[in-house]
């Protein structure tokens, strides 16, 4: 179609949209501007503007007629490409399920199949992993105790010396204790993040077991002390590291060590910090503060509390039988 041809487009579209009538109101509109101002119908013989209405109208027919069977070919063509498309997939699905590479399957199944072969792949990083928690550096590692200036003190030689948690840093984990819980971090050296799905956390009230799974574990064996399960908690910090908070059911000893093949702290070199005794309750403040006052007097060599409650009951016993000789009475 040629630029000229289609010059009154707008004009002649707008004309059209006021004839409700459609079609034969256009036509009728054009002739009836033809009759009253031209001499379209007087000025020539009624054969010959008929022929050239005719030969007009003849020549667009032809025209439309042509234009709409390309359009019907494009069409046809169109849907045959997708007919051969949609019987190619059928031929090769039908081939599959000949060859007994695949079946039908429901979406619960497929769902189930896409789930496993994400497990394989995530179980193919962690082997990649190789379980292993992120080193710590070397200078932050709890170190043996080599010596003591206090002879009552030997036997703490070779023990680990507390880190600033009253526990130990050691080089696969790090652990602190108060009397009431113990917290443990582990961090894993992996270049994904991990997923709760990932781990295996297993806290027994008397052993505890962390690792990757499909992986040798971290921390596979018994505690130091019983712990309340229900109270036991972890989460995944960063999803690189595991964080786990034990609570200790004997809240007046402290632990020497995590799980019995650690290496043993020195509890007697713990420094609780004197703010902490103020959370605790009235009773368990009394009994924790006896009990480090017992321990500091036993360091000096001089009598516990237990000790002098004897002594005490022994002078008044004395004060009451004056005649009886406690010359020999000692004290174990």
């Amino acid at each position: 179609m040629s630029a000229e041809e289609g010059l009154f487009d707008n004009i002649l579209l707008a004309v059209a949209e006021k004839h409700r009538g459609g079609v034969p109101e256009f036509l009728g509109t054009l002739a009836s501007f033809l009759r009253r101002k031209t001499d379209f119908f007087t000025g020539a013989k009624q054969a010959e503007w008929e022929k050239m209405l005719l030969d007009v109208f003849n020549k667009e027919s032809k025209l439309a007629v042509a234009a709409h069977a390309e359009k019907q070919k494009s069409r046809d063509a169109a849907q045959k490409k997708k007919e051969e498309k949609e019987r190619a997939e059928r031929e090769a699905r039908q081939k599959e399920i000949d060859d007994n590479k695949i079946c039908d399957i429901t979406d619960e199944e497929a769902a189930a199949i896409i789930k496993e072969e994400e497990d394989k792949k995530r179980q193919q990083l962690l082997d990649g992993a190789g379980g292993e928690p992120a080193p710590p550096n070397l200078n932050e590692l709890s170190k043996p105790i080599e010596s003591v200036d206090d002879e009552s003190e030997k036997a703490e030689v070779g023990k680990l010396k507390p880190n600033a948690g009253n526990g130990a840093t050691l080089d696969k984990y790090t652990w602190t204790q108060t009397l009431q819980e113990v917290e443990l971090k582990i961090p894993f050296n992996v270049t994904f993040a991990l997923r709760a799905r990932d781990l295996v956390v297993s806290i027994g009230k008397k052993t505890l077991k962390v690792g990757l799974k499909g992986q040798e574990p971290i921390i596979d064996g018994e505690l130091c002390g019983e712990v309340k399960q229900e109270e036991s908690v972890w989460v995944l910090q960063d999803s690189k590291t595991v964080m786990i908070t034990l609570d200790k059911i004997n809240k007046m000893n402290w632990w020497s060590r995590l799980v019995t093949t650690d290496p043993e702290i020195s509890t007697r070199k713990i420094n609780p910090e004197p703010s902490k005794l103020s959370d605790l309750d009235g009773e368990t403040r009394s009994m924790v503060e006896k009990m480090m006052f017992d321990q500091r007097q036993k360091e000096m060599g001089l009598p516990t509390s237990e000790d002098r409650k004897k002594q005490d009951i022994l002078e008044k016993f004395k004060q009451q039988h004056p005649e009886m000789d406690f010359s020999k009475c000692k004290f174990n």
